[in-house]
């Protein structure tokens, strides 16, 4: 049985359909589909309050399309499977030369540290 999310507005406690992020640098709050799993810096809301959601001044609402239902719990395998084969290609590629060991010869530096004796 999953866990229904409620919403992160205070006071709220109706399930959660949407989430809200910020993209700072786009000067933007994004509003879609409830996120799999809850994530850091991200608020969920209900859908009385994802309609009535509003951004800052100078900032826009990013409304991504969504139909209301909360997303599944699990990310498709298929995603997945595609983002660890990605991962792989690239693990695997044999193009980038191996970079050379660096050269171990002694440095010409010396004569910097001296030793006092007490006394």
């Amino acid at each position: 049985m999953p866990l229904v999310r409620s919403c992160s507005r205070t006071a709220c406690s109706a399930p959660a359909v949407a989430t809200m992020t910020y993209a700072y640098t786009d000067r933007a709050a994004v509003l879609g589909p409830l996120s799999p799993a809850p994530e850091p810096g991200a608020y969920d809301l209900c859908p009385r309050h994802a309609e009535r959601t509003s951004a800052p001044q100078g900032w826009q609402v990013l409304r991504l399309p969504f139909d209301g239902v909360p997303a599944p719990s699990e990310p498709a395998t298929d995603d997945l499977m595609a983002l660890a084969d990605a991962v792989r290609a690239i693990g695997l590629r044999h193009d980038d030369p191996v970079p050379a060991p660096p050269d171990p010869s002694p440095t010409t530096r010396g004569g910097h540290l001296r030793l006092v004796t007490g006394g």
